[in-house]
């Protein structure tokens, strides 16, 4: 059915083999590093670092984490910006209405403390920074689904400096964006994420969390679900895949081996993820990624030198002399990163989609080194043939294909090689090796001997990480000596001899001797970088001054390095200016507006009398056929308004809005096309590419939009004219009515009963489960064919559906509604109210449709629409997360 849209799709992603960013102009990188505590920040500093991002103890999307407090702000500051690292701080969540004062606050400490950016999620945020300073930086975080030039674009409209790329980008990708923003003159730095824990989900479209238990990924609160078991069940039947339960859990992201393309491409930063893991894990992946990168830096030939001096050999900041590998990693730097933390490593959609690799879907946590497989158990020792080192005090656990389970493991007494074979052996009663199987897999879970090195590299008050300074000599006989000293930031000292200069008659001053003095740094934050001698003549000072101007050097540096960074900072200004003005409401009557899925539910919805029905279909070229519904009902309905006295004039006629997909990627504007082809009333917005490509069109906004606050509502009504806006589904009953009443609540729709989109995805079930392809070029496309559901560990069975994009949704197993609040959002003035359908039959559409309509006309309430829901359609209808309650108000 859908093969010109792959052909289509093939097509346009060939479109994005196109050259890389030039060459001659590759910076190194910036090494960002996760901060979840005091620790992790030191073994970041120690490990190479150049930046660190942290949260604070609200309004971060890793609430779990120990965090930092705004007390610590100036400390922390000085003691980074005195090291040469930046300071970033995470806001990169959804703001409330009624949080937004505090958000103000709690922004202005921010900015006072000489933060070097902050990290956002929500619009809103971004418009009221630039409103408190104008010069602040802000940086657009991965939860904004950015995955195009349109999106890079938007965040340069709100006042961003740098964007972090939504992790389901691939290189060519990457490549294919910095030509277009480059063109478009709409450049902005760009960020990805280089190696870390991957969420099956697009950051910030995740609402597992949010619809299984009230803890919204979006405020800092995932519960992880996709790292839990998952049965697949295709058309009924439970597949067999054996040890493979885990369908929803990517390997961990190493972007290690792609490091020298990562570089080519252009993009300013690498960030590591892990604000929830040890200082270990901080200092081990950094010193590695460190290491790799200065390495892969070596290719770029150096700056020519600079007139009338002569220039000492570079000495690298670091720790020293490191090898260099400009190849793959080495066995050792993998070793380093499975030890630090591992579900198994894998350069994640870098190379593109690969959905058999993505997944391996045997275990969710972590696992470590692969050591081998259990060959024999005799006398209370276990026999393997290791494939990688292993000695006494390590250790291991036993992997039987039940992660779930309790697993046997500790601590290896002695390891004993004979020939191909290793007997190890533990200690006494430490495991019971009668739930040791031969064929079970050993991990490698602990290296001692590798976190006390790791843990030393942070230890003590001395600097072990030294970033170069660049120093220029000037003097002749009878005056004094010049040292003037530069760092990376453009700090710059100049200091001078108290002494004059001498002629030498012996031994003058030359470039070796001043290398020598003035590259005794040890203790210090710096090293020697480039030393560019100007003296003139052959002249002496006493080694006891260069020391002492040397120690001058390091204090006056030090000195600038810790002053605060001084953004402006705006007083008498405030959230309050950017609200929406008020704006009369006029008495109309409530509005069920009905999302349907397939044509049978469209015809209905259409039976029905639904004035109002939005189309979210796999294949957009269905829309046509759709809308030739519609425009028929809407003739036969005219017809009958002229032939029949008894219906009015004004009787509406029914309007169809169709959605196009979620996530557009740079190539995919094709399906934007397909989807205007159908000359539908409007379109559901979902994203900033649809923003612009549908601009001349009747538009709403979707949830995916995350409006969650009036300064993010008010951006999108003025600045893109949309019609309507979807209330965040993050928004609880306490927290809506907080919306309502700060906007104009004409403005809104709120979805009242849906099975919520939990899981939307890059990464295909279908194709990885069901197939033995990699993608949609050879996987058969099992999803035109089967019916798929995942079985979570509680028996629910949760609907899974791809997209044309071939983008998977789960989506909840369980419809969920707010049918119970309805009659308070009517009272504050909301007059459109959704409800979406997935996989109903239209029986069940038709009568559903009824219960609501009679519903919003109050002929029944909301209680009674729930409990006869539940009883008569056994649709297992819970209140959802409108009903949580307003813990989080």
């Amino acid at each position: 059915m859908k093969s010109d849209i792959f052909s289509a799709r093939r097509y346009a992603n060939d479109g994005l083999r196109l050259r890389s960013p030039s060459q001659l102009s590759l910076q190194r990188p910036e090494l960002l590093a996760p901060a979840g505590n005091w620790d992790c920040a030191k073994a970041a500093v120690e490990n190479g670092a150049d930046a660190i991002y942290f949260g604070l103890d609200r309004f971060n999307a890793r609430m779990r984490a120990q965090n930092f407090t705004e007390a610590d702000l100036p400390q922390l500051m000085t003691f980074l910006h005195r090291r040469g690292v930046k300071g970033y701080v995470t806001v990169n969540t959804l703001i409330f209405p009624k949080e937004l004062a505090e958000a103000q606050q709690y922004l202005r400490t921010i900015i006072a403390t000489g933060v070097d950016a902050v990290i956002v999620q929500d619009i809103g945020i971004c418009r009221l920074i630039r409103h408190l300073s104008p010069d602040f930086p802000i940086h657009a975080s991965t939860q904004m689904t950015i995955t195009s030039a349109a999106g890079v674009e938007f965040a340069k409209s709100l006042g961003c400096q740098l964007v972090v790329l939504a992790r389901e980008c691939s290189l060519q990708e990457i490549n294919k964006i910095q030509q277009q923003i480059a063109l478009q003159e709409t450049s902005l730095p760009l960020e990805v994420f280089v190696h870390g824990a991957l969420c099956v989900a697009y950051s910030g479209q995740c609402l597992t969390s949010e619809a299984l238990g009230g803890r919204s990924a979006n405020r800092g609160e995932c519960a992880q679900a996709c790292r839990m078991p998952y049965d697949l069940i295709a058309d009924g039947e439970v597949v067999n895949l054996k040890e493979r339960k885990y369908l929803l859990s990517p390997q961990d992201l190493a972007g290690l081996d792609v490091l020298p393309d990562l570089v080519k491409s252009g993009v300013t930063c690498l960030k590591i993820e892990g604000r929830l893991k040890a200082p270990e894990y901080v200092a081990n992946v950094i010193r590695v990624y460190r290491q790799a990168l200065d390495g892969v830096m070596t290719e770029i030939p150096p700056s020519p030198p600079s007139k009338g001096g002569d220039i000492a050999p570079l000495f690298k900041g670091g720790w020293g002399d490191l090898p260099l590998n400009q190849q793959r990693a080495t066995d050792r730097e993998h070793y380093n990163l499975e030890m630090a933390f591992s579900r198994g490593l894998y350069t994640g959609w870098f190379g593109g989609i690969n959905n058999q690799e993505l997944v391996h879907a045997r275990f969710g946590k972590k696992r470590g080194v692969y050591l081998g497989e259990v060959t024999r158990i005799h006398n209370e020792q276990v026999t393997v043939k290791l494939e990688a080192p292993l000695k006494p005090g390590d250790g291991i656990v036993f992997d039987c294909g039940h992660p779930e389970a309790k697993e046997e493991g500790g601590r290896v007494y002695a390891v004993v090689h004979k020939g191909k074979e290793t007997i190890l052996t533990f200690g006494r009663n430490d495991l019971n090796l009668r739930r040791v199987h031969i064929g079970d897999r050993i991990w490698k879970t602990s290296d001692p001997e590798l976190d006390k090195q790791l843990r030393q590299s942070f230890a003590g008050e001395n600097p072990q990480f030294q970033r170069p300074i660049d120093l220029e000599i000037y003097g002749e006989v009878g005056q004094v000596l010049i040292a003037i000293a530069r760092d990376q930031f453009g700090n710059i000292v100049q200091i001078e001899s108290a002494i004059s200069l001498a002629e030498a008659h012996t031994k003058p001053l030359d470039t070796d001797r001043l290398q020598e003095q003035f590259g005794r740094l040890g203790n210090t934050p710096f090293c020697l970088g480039t030393l560019t001698n100007h003296l003139n003549g052959a002249i002496m000072l006493p080694v006891s001054e260069l020391n002492r101007m040397r120690r001058e050097i390091v204090a006056q540096l030090e000195e600038l390095r810790s002053q605060p960074k001084r953004w402006q900072l705006l007083s008498n200004i405030s959230f309050q200016d950017l609200l929406p003005s008020s704006s009369p409401t006029s008495p109309t009557s409530s509005s069920l507006i009905v999302l349907v899925r397939n044509l049978k539910q469209l015809q209905a919805a259409l039976k029905a009398g639904v004035e109002t029905l939005y189309c979210e279909f796999e294949d957009p070229r269905a829309y046509q056929e759709a809308v030739q519904m519609v425009r028929q009902q809407q003739q036969d309905s005219s017809l009958l308004n002229h032939n029949s006295a008894l219906i009015t004039p004004n009787s509406l006629l029914p309007t169809i809005w169709v959605a196009p997909p979620r996530i557009t990627k740079p190539g995919e504007n094709w399906i934007l096309q397909q989807v205007r082809a159908c000359e539908a009333d409007g379109y559901l917005i979902r994203n900033y590419d649809q923003l612009q490509f549908f601009a001349a069109d009747r538009c709403i906004g979707d949830f995916s939009l995350n409006v969650a606050n009036p300064l993010t509502a008010d951006y999108f009504q003025q600045r893109f004219g949309l019609e309507r806006l979807t209330a965040s589904y993050d928004l609880n009953i306490s927290q809506l009515q907080d919306l309502l009443t700060s906007c104009p609540p004409q403005w809104f729709e709120v979805t009242i009963h849906q099975h919520i989109p939990m899981f939307h995805m890059e990464h295909c079930v279908f194709c990885a489960f069901l197939s033995t392809g990699t993608d949609y070029t050879n996987c058969g496309r099992p999803c035109e064919k089967q019916e798929v559901k995942l079985k979570d560990r509680v028996g629910t069975e949760h609907i899974l559906k791809a997209d044309v994009g071939c983008r998977n949704t789960v989506f909840n197993g369980t419809a969920q509604t707010g049918a119970e609040y309805v009659q308070r959002l009517i009272e504050l003035g909301l007059r459109h109210f959704r409800i979406e359908f997935v996989n109903e039959t239209p029986e069940q559409v038709t009568k559903t449709i009824h219960r609501y309509r009679q519903l919003l006309q109050g002929e029944i309430t909301g209680s009674q629409l729930w409990r006869e829901l539940k009883l008569q359609n056994q649709l297992g209808v819970t209140r959802g997360p409108m009903g949580v309650s307003a813990l989080r108000s």
